[in-house]
């Protein structure tokens, strides 16, 4: 069977890559344009992949609050565009989308059933390519939150830089969510993805963030220890002293019981996974981090 990946060159793109058996496609950005939808139209014609990954999306938060019809092209249209022409084939579909579908009012874990009610552009866009997806018999969707990873810029990569730089950092105490490695993801995924060709997992929505919980704050004194530095260094803020264009949602903690449906136990918790990923994430910054930096500033998450 051939798979066909799209946005392979991302982070979490370039880990699931390297995961899937057998002849994979994954063509890049300059040879097939997903706003094409006649091109996206061929592209599957010509490959005929009996799963497509869709990991290709808007991801600029703050600039989709100005440009939302871009975004939405993007994270809405393409994704339609795509799910026709994978019922076209008969072709599987999964898509990757965002915890930022929910409005982070919660206090407990948003199951998968939760109702929707996205807080800024981005959400709404990734909503609509949500729900095409889902209009498709053979649509899955995977939900996923705080991304870090070995092959793109990431939170965890910029508090190594940042402890390197500086003598404290001030992050935000005030959001809570599931820091999730790619590498996990990109193995649940394929796993999800081998049983969805299979026929042994159901189509829908699934969750696909670490276990556990803890906030950008505790997620950065994390680091530091893991850097042998003291986490006291790390400050914690709210989330007011850092205004973005675009809300962010306080509580984005994602609940996990459909994995069990696929045949597939959910994922470890989020500090096993980062003690796991720290030897890549680590040699991933060539800034070398002394005891201590010397020059006081903040962080923006």
């Amino acid at each position: 069977m051939t798979w066909l990946v799209t946005g392979a060159g991302g982070m979490l793109g370039t880990d699931l890559l390297a995961r899937l058996p057998g002849d994979a496609v994954a063509p890049k950005r300059g040879e097939l344009d997903l706003t094409d939808a006649p091109a996206v139209r061929e592209a599957l014609r010509l490959h005929r992949p009996g799963v497509v990954l869709n990991c290709a999306a808007w991801t600029a938060v703050d600039d989709a609050e100005t440009r939302e019809d871009e975004a939405l092209a993007v994270n809405g249209t393409a994704v339609a565009a795509l799910a026709e022409g994978c019922a076209e084939i008969g072709a599987r579909l999964v898509h990757l989308s965002t915890d930022y579908v929910f409005d982070g009012a919660g206090a407990e874990p948003y199951p998968e059933d939760h109702p929707t009610d996205p807080v800024n552009a981005y959400g709404r866009t990734k909503l609509a390519g949500e729900r095409a997806v889902l209009a498709y018999e053979r649509g899955y969707v995977v939900r996923t939150a705080w991304l870090y990873g070995a092959h793109g810029p990431n939170f965890v990569q910029a508090m190594v830089r940042l402890a390197a730089e500086r003598e404290t950092v001030d992050v935000v105490d005030d959001q809570t969510g599931q820091p999730t490695w790619t590498g996990d993801l990109a193995d649940r995924v394929a796993a999800l993805a081998a049983r969805a060709a299979s026929g042994e997992a159901p189509p829908g929505v699934y969750h696909g963030t670490s276990a556990g919980r803890t906030t950008w704050y505790g997620l950065a004194r994390e680091v530091f220890t893991l850097l042998g530095l003291d986490p006291a260094r790390v400050r914690p803020t709210t989330s007011d002293r850092f205004v973005r264009p675009a809300a962010r949602p306080a509580f984005s903690v994602l609940g996990h019981a459909r994995w069990v449906e696929a045949g597939l136990e959910p994922m470890r918790g989020w500090r096993e996974a980062l003690h796991a990923a720290w030897p890549s994430l680590r040699a991933a910054v060539v800034t070398e981090v002394p005891a201590q930096g010397n020059s006081p500033g903040g962080s923006p998450r």
